[in-house]
C-alpha cells in the first residue's frame, strides 16, 4: 500500500515537473491576459507555484488557448 502511495506521489511529481518547465517557458504569455512577456524573475517565481498547483495550470493553460 505505501509503494502505491510512493508511486503516486512520484507520478505527480513527474507530470508536475514537465508541465511548470513547459509553462514557464512557453505558457505564461499565453495565460496572462491581455498578453505580455514575461521577465525572467517572475518566470522563477512562476516555477514552485507551477510544479505545485499543475492540474490548475494545465486547466487555465487550456482555457486560454481556446480563447479568440
Amino acid at each position: 500500500m505505501a509503494s502505491v502511495i510512493l508511486y503516486g506521489l512520484a507520478l505527480y511529481a513527474v507530470a508536475g515537473v514537465v508541465t511548470a518547465l513547459a509553462f514557464v517557458s512557453v505558457g505564461i504569455s499565453q495565460v496572462v491576459h491581455p498578453p505580455m512577456p514575461a521577465t525572467l524573475g517572475a518566470r522563477i517565481l512562476f516555477l514552485p507555484a507551477s510544479f505545485a498547483l499543475w492540474p490548475y495550470i494545465l486547466i487555465r493553460w487550456r482555457r486560454a488557448r481556446s480563447r479568440p
